[in-house]
């Protein structure tokens, strides 16, 4: 009796560790068909070449310096994509506090070294200077070859191995701005839908959901369900500062929130954490997700977490 006791046991202790261990980290294949045509899209947390990355970037001299350690893997992806939180201008104000955001149009350099391909401006910053800071930053990112989205325009789409890729990006935080691209339903689902007709895989960035929060909101998880349903592949998330992890919903994938990449804030230690997120296709399927963490340093520059940190932050991403 007792041996049958003991038996029943370890077949419940089976189940429960089986049914814990069988969660796999999204670094694992989403898709078991591989084709020959693969590409990959690398995508960052927010970018914020203001505040005290500005003038720590001025007082050394080089604006390449925030992208020293991670620009070897932005470079490897066959179209790179980043939400710039921060207008670039010529005549930006120095400062090392403030909610005013803007960073010298020299930071430019910094985008071009680390092969940047796409820009998403639909964010809650990016209007801290106007229409006039809006429009200096956008022409100074097209005169360096980088493709804009999120500013109310034709979306861009990049052919990448045959591949026709269709790029939009909406702002749901702070109020609606001229010039920045905003989460109504009825414009997003009509843009979707039309993008959709003329491109392979349509790629949406949001700026969405609570400052500092590791779980998506009620509000983000809708958006993102209506934008998959209105005809979207692939969700790029930021805004919250935290990284929050992803969700597969009807065999689309969405990354609510990335993280910080580059900005200042070196406050707390979910603030100085965030992830490149690696997003691998086989033509217009998406065949694999990397999650690559990334750790703050010297108020701006990201170094890449190695070792047990490394598992630490990656033990987060399980889909819902």
């Amino acid at each position: 009796m007792i041996k049958w006791y003991i038996g029943i046991l370890i077949l419940l202790l089976g189940g429960v560790f089986y049914f814990y261990f069988s969660k796999k980290p999204q670094r694992e294949l989403i898709s078991p068909v591989v084709e020959q045509n693969t590409w990959t899209l690398i995508a960052t947390g927010d970018i914020i070449p203001a505040r005290s990355v500005n003038y720590k970037t001025l007082t050394y001299k080089d604006f390449t310096w925030v992208w020293k350690n991670i620009a070897q893997i932005l470079q490897s992806g066959d179209v790179t994509v980043i939400n710039l939180e921060s207008p670039l201008l010529a005549n930006c104000p120095v400062a090392n506090d403030g909610f005013t955001f803007c960073g010298d149009k020299r930071h430019i350099e910094g985008l071009e070294y680390a092969g940047v391909d796409v820009v998403t401006l639909a964010n809650n910053h990016i209007g801290n200077y106007g229409i006039d800071g809006i429009d200096e930053t956008v022409k100074l990112l097209r005169s360096h070859k980088m493709d804009v989205t999120g500013i109310n325009e034709e979306p861009p789409i990049r052919v990448v191995n045959n591949i026709r890729v269709g790029f939009l990006a909406y702002n749901d935080v702070g109020a609606k701005e001229e010039g920045v691209s905003w989460s109504d339903k009825d414009t997003m689902e009509k843009e979707i839908q039309k993008l959709r007709n003329d491109v392979d895989v349509l790629v949406v960035s949001m700026s969405w959901g609570e400052e500092y929060t590791a779980t998506p909101s009620v509000r983000q998880k809708e958006l993102a369900h209506f934008i998959i349903d209105s005809g979207a592949d692939l969700i790029l998330g930021n805004h919250p500062h935290w990284i929050q992890p992803p969700e597969r919903y009807s065999g689309k994938y969405i990354m609510y929130a990335h993280g910080n990449t580059i900005f200042d804030q070196m406050w707390s230690e979910e603030t100085k954490i965030g992830v490149i997120g690696k997003y691998t296709f086989s033509g217009m399927r998406l065949q694999n997700v990397e999650f690559i963490p990334t750790y703050i340093k010297d108020y701006g520059q990201p170094i890449l977490l190695m070792g047990a940190a490394k598992e630490k932050v990656l033990q987060q991403f399980y889909c819902y």
